[in-house]
């Protein structure tokens, strides 16, 4: 396991609790627009200052009774053998633990679930699954992604989903075929809301992605509109 940063208080990350923000280096993907590429590529992750689980674990300890829970991201923290371990002592703790994750990995998510280490879920759905690879820029088995979605949708979990809204990746009528996918698999009904979120061009995986405009409020909220009354929808990032 290998930390690469933590924050140590967030009204935001967990709805409607206090929490911790823990993030595990390492991803699957290689999106363009990622905000966090030192969490993401092999060299920059070899200059990354890891924090020893020692040391979190001394942390959350001094924590108890103050913090509500724990939210786990990344990097994509499903790619980590031992992440049930890992949870396992913060839930030992007396904390809540939300899981973010690309949903590529549904036999660590079925696992999680089975042992009941997670308490919130929240998914990052990348674009329409005809434009998840150019998006992310790597291999992706939609199986997989549909899988993860499923299982989370039958255990009763709480589960958001939220999109990063990049112009010139994503339109407003990617929106349209990502609603139509997600009501065919029955989840758009069992989700606690969607995000949808403002990209941010300050500092990115691939340089280029910084100097592209982000999309205004207006056409975010004309984006969220498609899912009609669906599902609760949250503009984020403004």
């Amino acid at each position: 396991m290998f930390i690469g940063g933590l924050q140590k208080f967030s009204l935001i990350d967990y709805p409607g609790k206090i929490s911790a923000v823990v993030f595990l280096s390492g991803c699957n993907f290689r999106c363009g627009f990622c905000h966090n590429p030192e969490l993401v590529l092999p060299e920059l992750l070899k200059n990354q200052e890891k924090i020893s689980e020692k040391e979190f674990f001394e942390f959350l300890g001094m924590r108890q009774g103050k913090l509500d829970g724990v939210c786990i991201t990344g990097g994509e923290p499903t790619i980590w053998q031992d992440l049930p371990e890992f949870i396992k002592k913060i839930k030992d703790l007396g904390f809540l633990v939300k899981l973010d994750t690309n949903g590529t990995n549904p036999k660590m998510v079925k696992k999680l679930i089975d042992l009941n280490l997670v308490d919130y879920f929240a998914i990052d759905i990348k674009n329409s699954p005809e434009k998840y690879e150019k998006t992310v820029n790597a291999n992706v088995n939609i199986a997989d992604i549909e899988k993860t979605l499923k299982i989370i949708r039958d255990c009763g979990i709480p589960m958001e989903l939220r999109t990063t809204v990049v112009p010139g990746l994503i339109v407003r009528e990617d929106f349209v075929k990502i609603k139509e996918w997600l009501e065919g698999l029955g989840v758009l009904e069992k989700v606690s809301l969607y995000a949808i979120q403002q990209f941010r061009a300050l500092k990115t995986l691939n340089k280029d992605f910084e100097n592209v405009k982000p999309y205004s409020e207006e056409e975010l909220g004309e984006m969220g509109k498609i899912f009609g009354d669906k599902v609760r929808i949250e503009i984020r990032g403004i």
